[in-house]
């Protein structure tokens, strides 16, 4: 098999969830799709899910649309029992949702970070649950967790200066606790053939106030924000075999920002 055979994710099945989000979610479900894997798009909106799920089976891709609640446990079951069903064996798992985050840390409240720990945490737990079971009775699978630059290094309070945009403290809690996860995940599930690991991004462009953008620019080594295609290689190398000696790891798609 040649090099870029192992790149092929022809004849695959993966989920992601917030697999149709304009952030992130899109450019990792058009990245497998585009490698030839099935791909089920899995978020609390269908008719979203299924508008684009559409524009890529239009394009020649194979992609279904499906609901979960990644704060519901319950929900999250039923997609797992659904996926098996209409799908059989998933080969890869992207946890890529996250619920809705804001305020600074004066404005956030202990109900809030309840709230937030009830999807970011529990429902990463409980998709794993939903899912890597099955993986480890094949023997084989690819987890993939969406982190972020935030959950390596602290937020950079200059870059938000002129703008009113806040700095969230349950996010970079949250995502730092998810690379820790992967590597449990990793270390257990690893002699069982399932791989898992994270990918951190950068901040993504997304009409963000011009001081901010300016800033961010002058701070990322690249000199730009990250852009919708810049994440879709680094998701199709860890759901392929071509990383198939990789696991635990934390690979940064951030343009060299937590190089500074």
């Amino acid at each position: 098999m040649g090099i870029l055979d192992r790149f092929s994710l022809q004849g695959r099945v993966a989920v992601v969830t917030g697999g149709s989000g304009p952030q992130f979610g899109s450019s990792l479900s058009e990245g497998l799709a585009e490698a030839g894997a099935t791909v089920i798009c899995a978020s609390r909106s269908l008719e979203a899910n299924e508008k684009f799920a559409k524009g890529l089976t239009d394009k020649g891709y194979d992609a279904h649309a499906m609901t979960v609640d990644i704060t519901d446990a319950d929900s999250i079951q039923r997609l797992g029992e659904q996926v098996h069903e209409r799908f059989g064996d998933v080969d890869v798992l992207v946890n890529s949702a996250v619920v809705a985050r804001g305020g600074s840390f004066e404005e956030q409240t202990p109900e809030y970070w309840e709230f937030s720990a009830s999807g970011n945490m529990v429902g990463l737990f409980a998709m794993s649950k939903a899912f890597l079971p099955a993986m480890a009775a094949r023997g084989s699978g690819s987890i993939i967790n969406i982190s972020s630059i935030y959950g390596v290094v602290a937020n950079d309070p200059s870059l938000y200066e002129g703008t009113d945009m806040k700095q969230p403290p349950d996010y970079t809690f949250v995502k730092a606790g998810m690379i820790n996860f992967t590597r449990y995940l990793a270390n257990y599930y690893g002699k069982q053939g399932v791989r898992a690991n994270c990918i951190c991004p950068g901040g993504y462009y997304n009409d963000q106030p011009g001081p901010f953008v300016d800033s961010y620019k002058k701070r990322v080594p690249v000199g730009r924000m990250l852009e919708n295609d810049d994440i879709k290689g680094a998701v199709v190398f860890l759901a392929s075999d071509a990383s198939a000696y990789v696991t635990g790891t934390t690979l940064m798609v951030d343009g060299g920002f937590t190089t500074v």
